[in-house]
């Protein structure tokens, strides 16, 4: 069966990937008769965050188990990801990309993107893999290929500081995507606006249909 690899951040919006659009991917994938092999980097979240408080924990986490609790288990290090394996990639959203998978949550426009993201970016350009990203993911694809194409839904803080750094921001609705061919990136905004969990499954589905275009 044809396998998209989708890359989480941990577990639970403020510090991880944001779990409706994580899981609706997932359904997302099965819906159009793909499979899915699910990656996460094995190190230390950035911080954890009490979901119900919204109080910072002093306690540590890894991003690879928390991950593992969207993935019933079913997930493997980030350093086993082959983008030649898989037709496509996608990263779901939530504060866990701009905390864990880059530093985007703490230096804003002078952001980084961690390493093992920039390879697998850098790879899937050159086997010209198409790549999804949801939320605030257009960050890190945004940060590797300058001058590309990505929407975060409406202007924002986040849009002015990837425009800084060169990418092309197009304003975006609710279950709308952004295409860009040269790169073979689609975007969607999903939880950067407020939305209903309809609109996040509609983003999802709409997001893969258009990856699967560009296979």
């Amino acid at each position: 069966m044809t396998k998209i690899a989708v890359i989480l951040s941990g577990c639970g919006v403020s510090d991880g990937s944001e779990i409706h659009e994580a899981t609706l991917t997932l359904l997302a994938i099965r819906k159009v008769g793909c499979d899915y092999s699910i990656f996460a980097p094995d190190r230390e979240q950035a911080d954890t965050v009490n979901h119900y408080t919204g109080a910072i924990m002093q306690e540590k986490r890894n991003v690879l188990a928390e991950s593992a609790r969207i993935a019933r288990g079913k997930v493997l290090p980030l350093s086993e990801l082959d983008p030649e394996k898989f037709i496509a990639i996608v990263f779901p959203g939530g504060f866990g990309v701009a905390k864990n998978l880059s530093d985007f949550a703490y230096r804003g426009e002078n952001y980084s993107v961690i390493p093992e993201i920039e390879t697998i970016l850098l790879r899937a350009y050159k086997l010209k893999k198409p790549v999804g990203v949801m939320c605030i993911s257009p960050i890190l694809p945004a940060k590797v290929f300058r001058g590309c194409k990505i929407t975060l839904g409406a202007v924002c803080d986040a849009s002015k500081a990837v425009e800084k750094n060169g990418a092309t921001h197009v304003v975006a609705s609710h279950g709308e995507t952004v295409v860009d061919e040269k790169y073979k990136i689609v975007s969607t905004p999903a939880y950067m606006l407020d939305a209903s969990i309809e609109q996040i499954a509609e983003s999802a589905d709409n997001l893969v249909k258009e990856l699967l275009k560009l296979v």
